[in-house]
């Protein structure tokens, strides 16, 4: 048994049922089934793909996307997501690293070819929606398949997955997901949403990333229920969706929870139909998750990383939702602790490292045997993450280990300062680093972006941050910016501001 039998096992049992909705279009459960097995024989016998070849895919999120994930799961083969918000330089990077047999790409993302020739003519090109100047188009390759894709000797076991994390130096780390990654992060998936067969998933998320992908997405077309996909988020899209399409469930990040909830159609749109709506990627703000409970929307918490396929902890769907702040419970399928820098498991309640272990966690970073000695614990990975777990198994994440100031032998979390800054009414966003101070090693500062139409001041916010935080904890020097650096999911680089911050001061110094 591989990942794809449980796509043709849902077509078995519904095949006429809408598998996937994309720009007016359905695809049905038997019509993506089929399109599977074609895809694999494609690959397989007109490309030469095999168990362990990566084929890589450079594209919005279309459904030929997911066609192409599950025929890598038949063939034994890795996909491997680019991230298309990348410099070539970087995607270029990954491919060369990966050392991708296959490259599947959108023709406004073509500007790779060029180099990719030069650095790897081997890489076969195929194109989504253009013919590219050397390879083949998608539909010419499927129309010439004939016979099985079928790879003897494909199981859960198979590495299915190679997504690169951006670290906060040097080059990405490519996590490597087994297929059985996917399937028991699929079953928490149904056990956090209470999902079943009848949920509609709205997928506005980019499928680059494993929290768009493995969410709810292919959790959702594993358990047979319906998935629409847009090809990128936009919140009129998205809330237009929600009111015509009438969706059970979706996923959207703190950035995208602000985008739609201030969106001059928010108050008007019916969101009657969403039964919850997870979210996650970093901590969430509680007058985010305020916003949609107030409309009678459940928001459930996720906590985990592309290491993690990416669900860990969660909160869940008809449990308890009133730990404003919490993560929720360990997953269903895996085990969670919080521990100190030897490995050891502390105290309830004291804050520490979160280490996690389970069917669903990765097993290798890709050709970085040092990295993933550093990660990979007796089968713990070790998350970067400080958080702690109450008396009742509920964790709560505080901040990435990275990110601590220590000022003057103090921990400060920046999420900590972070959280009080936005319960100002005039700020809409902020981003708290340390910089370096020769008296004190670290003092934190802060980057804050205030709402359009509103005046802040340093020293007013100041006095709003005395007033709850201890003197160690306020920033020494607040910053007001219209905009900070982030991933493409909208979260905060820190690692990136820093480097700002530095570079700000020097030309400062030199001028």
């Amino acid at each position: 048994m591989d990942l794809c039998s449980l796509i043709d096992r849902n077509a078995a049992f519904a095949p006429d049922k809408t598998a996937i909705a994309f720009e007016g279009e359905q695809l049905s459960y038997a019509a993506f089934a089929s399109r599977i097995e074609r895809t694999a024989t494609a690959l397989k016998q007109q490309l030469g793909v095999g168990r362990g070849d990566r084929v890589a895919i450079l594209s919005l999120n279309r459904p030929d996307y997911l066609v192409l994930l599950y025929a890598c799961a038949r063939l034994g083969a890795i996909l491997l997501p680019l991230n298309w918000r990348l410099a070539v330089a970087e995607q270029l990077f990954i491919l060369g690293d990966a050392g991708a047999k296959v490259l599947v790409l959108e023709q406004a993302f073509s500007g790779v070819l060029a180099e990719l020739g030069q650095t790897a003519p081997e890489t076969s090109v195929v194109g989504l929606d253009f013919p590219p100047p050397r390879g083949v188009t998608f539909e010419a390759l499927l129309a010439r398949s004939q016979g099985s894709g079928r790879t003897p000797h494909t199981d859960l076991s198979c590495p299915l997955l190679i997504v690169y994390t951006s670290g906060t130096t040097g080059r990405p780390k490519g996590a490597v997901l087994r297929q059985e990654a996917l399937f028991w992060n699929g079953v928490m998936s149904q056990h956090m949403h209470n999902m079943t067969s009848d949920d509609h998933v709205l997928t506005v998320l980019p499928f680059f990333h494993v929290g768009g992908l493995n969410i709810q997405t292919t959790p959702a077309l594993q358990l047979g229920a319906t998935v629409t996909v847009h090809a990128r988020f936009a919140p009129d899209a998205a809330l237009a969706a929600i009111q015509q399409e009438r969706p059970t469930l979706t996923v959207m990040v703190p950035a995208i929870l602000q985008a739609v909830s201030e969106h001059p159609a928010w108050p008007t749109t019916d969101l009657s139909s969403l039964k919850a709506i997870a979210t996650g990627s970093t901590i969430v703000p509680p007058h985010l998750i305020e916003r949609f409970v107030a409309r009678d929307v459940p928001v459930l918490q996720v906590y985990g990383s592309t290491e993690t396929c990416p669900i860990a902890v969660y909160t869940r769907l008809g449990g308890d939702l009133s730990r404003a702040g919490s993560t929720g419970l360990a997953g269903l399928c895996c085990e969670a602790k919080v521990i100190d820098q030897a490995g050891n498991e502390v105290l309830t309640g004291t804050p520490g490292e979160i280490a996690v272990r389970g069917p669903n966690v990765f097993f290798e970073y890709w050709g970085n045997e040092a990295a993933t000695r550093d990660a990979l614990h007796d089968g713990w990975y070790r998350t970067g993450d400080i958080g702690l777990c109450d008396a009742d198994g509920y964790f709560w994440v505080r901040d990435r280990k990275k990110n601590m100031i220590i000022s003057g032998g103090e921990n400060v979390y920046p999420a900590e300062v972070e959280r009080v800054l936005l319960e100002h009414p005039d700020v809409s966003e902020c981003a708290v680093i340390g910089r370096p101070d020769p008296r004190w090693d670290e003092v934190p500062i802060a980057y804050v972006i205030a709402r359009s139409g509103c005046r802040l001041e340093a020293d007013e916010l100041r006095a709003h941050l005395q007033a709850q935080l201890a003197r160690y904890k306020v920033p020494r020097e607040i910053v007001f910016v219209t905009d900070l650096p982030r991933t493409a999911l909208g979260k905060v680089q820190h690692f990136v501001l820093k480097q700002l911050d530095a570079q700000s001061r020097a030309q400062g110094e030199a001028s």
